[in-house]
């Protein structure tokens, strides 16, 4: 069953188009990988699936309705939820506290809310830092907060935005071996990334954004072959490789 549907997705801020008439689907149990430099359009991309902006062009299909400029809160409701790069916890409240704000976005039973929370923490292997101040955990704790206030909600996309970024190597392979394990439970994953050795390992299928345009989209195997993205953002180097 096809969960995600973009179709000549465009959005332009004043007279800069940021992403270009982008078109992709994507299959329900499917871990999709989003690349591209710095400023390709990647998490405007992501911003406009999931309500933060609305596109100036395109339409979006989230499990067959047509989600175009609907709310970020009501898309999360339906069972859409995303990371940030820039994970902003409530710093002063304590791992528990801040995942549980996460499932109140779903429900308004505290107990319920809690319950739900707790359960994440323990998949993401985080319980044993729950009555921790989310100002206190290192990056890589902090990292899998980010994405434990999300699975909190009970999403059937989730959308994360490098949540590897600032990682150390085995740091790195324990997140792939989660979001592995993630998908195995269930959950669908379209992920942005710039570890290409994490990526290319995740994914069934990776698209490529330049300056806003897709420039190809395959396997990990086909992609890393690809000219136009080894000239565009893997280099030579790893063209070689």
């Amino acid at each position: 069953m096809r969960i995600l549907e973009l179709k000549g997705v465009n959005k332009s801020f004043g007279g800069l188009k940021a992403v270009e008439n982008f078109s992709l689907g994507m299959e329900e149990g499917e871990i999709l990988g989003l690349i591209g430099p710095n400023g390709a359009g990647k998490s405007t991309v992501f911003n406009c699936i999931a309500g933060v902006y609305p596109p100036t062009g395109g339409e979006i299909y989230f499990k067959g309705e047509n989600i175009t400029r609907q709310k970020p809160w009501d898309l999360c409701r339906k069972g859409l939820a995303r990371t940030f790069q820039i994970v902003k916890p409530f710093s002063s409240r304590t791992v528990l506290y801040n995942v549980t704000v996460g499932a109140f976005a779903t429900t308004d039973k505290r107990a319920e809310a809690e319950r739900r929370a707790l359960e994440v923490l323990r998949h993401l292997h985080i319980d044993d830092i729950k009555d921790v101040r989310a100002g206190n955990l290192t990056i890589a704790h902090r990292k899998r907060l980010e994405i434990a206030r999300a699975l909190a909600t009970q999403p059937k996309l989730l959308l994360l935005d490098e949540v590897m970024a600032g990682l150390r190597p085995t740091e790195v392979d324990e997140m792939v071996k989660i979001i592995k394990e993630l998908r195995e439970n269930g959950a669908t994953i379209f992920v942005i990334e710039h570890i290409m050795r994490a990526i290319m390992a995740l994914s069934d299928r990776v698209a490529v954004l330049h300056f806003g345009v897709k420039i190809a989209e395959g396997t990990p195997k086909e992609v890393a072959s690809d000219e136009r993205v080894i000239k565009a953002y893997l280099g030579e180097e790893y063209g070689a490789a």
